[in-house]
Parts: structure tokens; C-alpha cells; sequence
């Protein structure tokens, strides 16, 4: 975080100082964590949560080095001495009022470009190849992994310098108007919705309020940002009445691209990133010409994605739509582009075992589009290269009513992409298994198992040399730690004891 005395953070977040604090003293990190305390002037939030309450974590966080709290109840030692702490009402909104702070001091001290990504999927994967872009132009700072709620914006915030030139934020939500509450704190100045599904259906209330929501990123843009939307997504299409920035779309489909130049020569767009003749490698990497201008007559850059998986093209669109916003050059664009790949774990990470085993482990996150994504590339990766695939699949989380349902399908898609084996895992995930039997995968074909042990201990038996194996799950269900001992022939990590599932960001 940028240098801030006790005092300043005490008036950004309307807090009062305990009287054993320092109004002086200057502090330069922040954490939720107090296991995660290094370096000198850290500020620990007691935040209360699902499961564990900060507060009962000061003494621990202060005894690793924390030099100051920031908390909702005043809190003292073994001994009595008051902790040195900054009291608020409400933790989380108060991390939400320093990282305004934070921001409107940074963009005070130098020219600095915000740009907010929200989506059902393909938020973290697009965000990682935009940082990857940007940080050849400029300083610049972007989430770690998938931080994107009310706590993860202002935790990516506190990472940025007064010389940030580039600040680029993931923007998650469970429930309308989370999305615009981060847009308040940052004030985005470029804006990319990539897609509308059905994540979080459950809490959210029905895909229509998912729709309603990601658009409030759109709404949060003035005439002098960019809005950069996706106009193969009928739903995200139809935000562009909602923000009075100019519009940039961006299209992997060629009956998008004709829309898409329609609407900039009605006046409605500004200008057109497309991905023109997409095709796909034998690793089933997306291929193509990059098209970035104001017409379909805009030079084309050949390139080939380092990404897994044809639906990662629309992804990559985002993220040089977004550079372009941001003053940069198509044909570096597409030079940084060509051949770079994932840099967060678990999305589509591709290992080939010694044995001839590939382990494709893409249980971050799971919603039922991007379960059919990482199907539909399983599958052609099979088809052209003749070996047999394997889809070990957890449970879909935050579906809502639609949970039963949803899994029941992903089965019976299974079945139709003629995916050779089926291995469900957790009776969250069961419907999926009755789907593909009922659907006419049986005897040998399809398989359920309780936990995450009897899942390993099942594929150990049954993988063979050339088989390609997909784990799929929602990030809490736990498969990601599955997928990396497959990858490494049964090694570290540790399975988690149990199957859990807690809420996601």
C-alpha cells in the first residue's frame, strides 16, 4: 500500500484511534490474514467471516509483526493493554474506503488506467493475459489468483504504487449491486463484460439478475471510458444501452463480426476486435487473425494462443480489446500475445506425465457453460488424436434450484461428445452420474465415487498410458488438489480429508 499514517487511514475510513496508536505512525501493508504478516508498518483487519472471526487473530497477528489493527470492537491483550487499533462499524467497508483512498491518491499523483473485467467465466484467464500485455508498457498491478470480491479489489489495490500506470481489476459478484459497490471503489476507466451464465444462479435469483448485475460495470462508466463488450453473448450485447462510453466489440463468430461492423458503421461502436478465420491446433489451441480498427478492412496479425481450448479465443479477444483501449499498438499486441498461456493455476493446466498420461486440471471454477467448454475440448483433443479421454467431474456450486437440473445435462452432454469415461465425484455431483446413465452411458463407461481418496485410488487402478484425463469442479469442492497429484503421478499436495463446500468469490 502507499505510505498512509494511522490518522489518514483513521479519516478514510471514518475510524477512531484507540488511544495506545500512534497517529503517526506510518503503515505500508495490509492482510486479512495474520498468518500472512511480513515486512514492517502492517495493518491486520479483524475481519469477521463464515467461519472464523479476526478478532480472536490480533494477538497472533500483532506477535508476527502487525503494527497496527483495524477492528470493529476495541480488543486488548492477555494483560489488558489495549491493542493499537483503528475502530470501525463494519471491517469490510472500511477496506472498501481506504482502497478509494488509495486510488484517488494514486490517480492524483500520476496517469494511471483502471480497467474493471466482470463475467460469469473467463474473468481470471483474461485478466492474467491483459497483465502480461500492459506490463510491457507501463508498471503495472493486477489481482493475485482470483481476488475479485469486496475484500480481494481493495487487497489488489493496497498492491499498487503512486507510478502505477495501469491498475486491472477482476470484478466478481454473488448478489445485485456488488458490482457496482467495486466500481465505486475504483472508478474504472475502461469496462469489459465478457459473458452471462449461470454461476451463482442460486444466490443471485435467476440469470436475469446475473445479467442485471454485470451490467452495473457498464453503467459505472462515463463518456471519456471505453465499454468493451462481447457481442457473440446476446445477453452482454444488450448492455451497450446501458453505458454512455464509447463501444468497442469483440467477436470470435463470423456472424458477430458482420453485426459487430454494422454497428460501427450505424454510428453505435467505435471500433471492432475480432478473431478472424479461428481454427484450432492438435493441442486444440486456439489459431487466428487478430483484427483491431474502426472497419472490417483493419489489418489482420496471425496468432496461436498458448491457451487449451477453442472457447479461450473470446478471452483472449477481452484482453487485447482492452489493450487497445489503453493506447496499445494491434501488431504488439498480437507479437505478446502469440503462444502465451495460462499463469494462474488450475485453468486448463495441460501436464504429460512420463507414462504418457495428460492431466488437463481445470477445477478452479465450474459453472454449467464452462463445463461444456472443457468438454467439448476434451473431447476434440480424443477425436483427432485417437486416444481415449476421461472426465472426472465434481459438483457445480451456488446453482440454486437449478442444481439438479444443471448437472443432469453436463451428463448427458458427456455422453453426446462421446467422452470415453465418466468418473463423478461427491454426492453433490451425483445428478451429473444419473444424467449420463439415463442418457445411455453404462457398464463400463460411467462411474460415481463418494470422496476425493476413493477417486484417486479408482483412476490409479484404472488410467492407462495415452489417456487424457479432465478434472472439473467448482474451486470449492476440492478436485484442484486431485488434478495436481494425477499430474504428478500421485505426489504432494495432500487431498483435503473431506469433500467441502464452501461458498466461492
Amino acid at each position: 500500500m502507499i505510505a498512509l499514517t494511522a490518522s489518514e487511514v483513521a479519516e478514510a475510513v471514518s475510524g477512531r484511534l484507540a488511544d495506545t496508536l500512534d497517529p503517526d505512525l506510518v503503515l505500508v501493508h495490509v492482510t486479512t490474514d495474520s498468518r500472512d504478516v511480513e515486512g514492517e508498518g502492517v495493518l491486520y483487519v479483524a475481519k469477521p467471516g463464515e467461519h472464523a472471526d479476526g478478532h480472536d487473530y490480533i494477538d497472533a497477528a500483532l506477535a508476527a509483526g502487525a503494527v497496527a489493527v483495524l477492528a470493529e470492537r476495541e480488543t486488548s491483550a492477555p494483560d489488558g493493554t489495549g491493542h493499537p487499533s483503528i475502530v470501525v462499524e463494519d471491517a469490510v467497508l472500511a477496506l472498501g474506503a481506504l482502497a478509494r483512498e488509495v486510488v484517488r491518491r494514486i490517480r492524483e499523483h500520476s496517469p494511471t488506467t483502471v480497467i474493471g473485467i466482470t463475467g460469469s467465466a473467463g474473468k481470471t484467464t483474461t485478466k492474467d493475459l491483459l497483465a502480461v500485455l500492459l506490463a510491457t508498457q507501463g508498471p503495472t498491478v493486477a489481482p493475485v489468483g482470483s481476488f475479485n470480491g469486496e475484500v480481494g479489489v481493495p487487497l489488489t489495490v493496497f498492491r499498487a504504487a503512486l507510478d502505477t500506470r495501469y491498475l486491472v481489476v477482476e470484478m466478481g459478484a454473488d448478489h445485485v449491486g456488488n458490482i457496482s459497490y467495486l466500481c465505486d471503489i475504483v472508478a474504472p476507466d475502461i469496462g469489459v463484460v465478457l459473458m452471462v451464465g449461470t454461476a451463482h444462479a442460486g444466490s443471485f435469483g435467476g440469470v436475469e439478475n446475473i445479467a442485471r448485475t454485470k451490467g452495473e460495470l457498464m453503467e459505472a462508466l462515463g463518456p471519456d471510458g471505453v465499454a468493451i463488450l462481447n457481442r457473440d453473448d446476446p445477453q452482454v450485447a444488450a448492455m451497450a444501452a446501458r453505458t454512455s462510453a464509447p463501444l468497442t466489440w469483440f467477436s470470435t463468430e463470423e456472424d458477430g463480426a458482420r453485426e459487430a461492423g454494422a454497428s460501427v458503421a450505424r454510428g453505435e461502436a467505435a471500433g471492432l476486435v475480432l478473431a478472424r478465420d479461428l481454427t484450432a491446433d492438435e493441442g486444440e489451441h486456439p489459431v487466428f487473425d487478430l483484427q483491431m480498427g474502426a472497419d472490417m478492412d483493419a489489418p489482420r496479425h496471425r496468432l496461436a494462443s498458448g491457451l487449451t481450448g477453442l472457447h479461450h479465443a473470446s478471452n483472449v479477444l477481452a484482453a487485447a480489446a482492452a489493450a487497445g483501449a489503453a493506447g496499445m499498438d494491434p501488431a504488439e499486441i498480437a507479437r505478446v500475445l502469440d503462444g502465451l498461456g495460462p499463469t494462474s493455476r488450475f485453468r486448463m493446466e495441460r501436464t504429460d506425465r512420463p507414462d504418457g498420461v495428460s492431466v488437463i486440471n481445470d477445477a478452479y471454477n465450474a459453472n454449467p457453460e464452462s463445463m461444456r467448454a472443457a468438454l467439448r475440448t476434451l473431447a476434440t483433443l480424443g477425436r483427432t488424436s485417437g486416444r481415449r479421454t476421461w472426465a472426472v467431474l465434481g459438483e457445480m456450486l451456488e446453482l440454486g434450484e437449478a442444481r439438479v437440473r444443471e448437472h443432469t445435462l453436463v451428463g448427458e452432454a458427456v455422453v453426446r461428445l462421446n467422452i470415453a469415461q465418466l468418473l463423478v465425484v461427491g454426492a453433490g455431483a451425483r445428478p451429473l452420474y444419473i444424467g449420463a446413465l439415463n442418457e445411455g452411458s453404462w457398464g463400463d463407461e460411467a462411474h460415481f465415487v463418494d470422496d476425493l481418496d476413493q477417486a484417486e485410488a479408482f483412476l490409479a487402478e484404472h488410467l492407462a498410458p495415452g489417456d487424457i484425463v479432465l478434472v472439473k469442479s467448482s474451486n470449492g469442492v476440492g478436485l484442484a488438489a486431485l488434478g495436481e497429484r494425477l499430474a504428478r503421478g500421485g505426489d504432494r499436495p495432500a487431498l483435503p480429508a473431506t469433500t467441502p463446500t464452501p461458498k466461492e468469490s
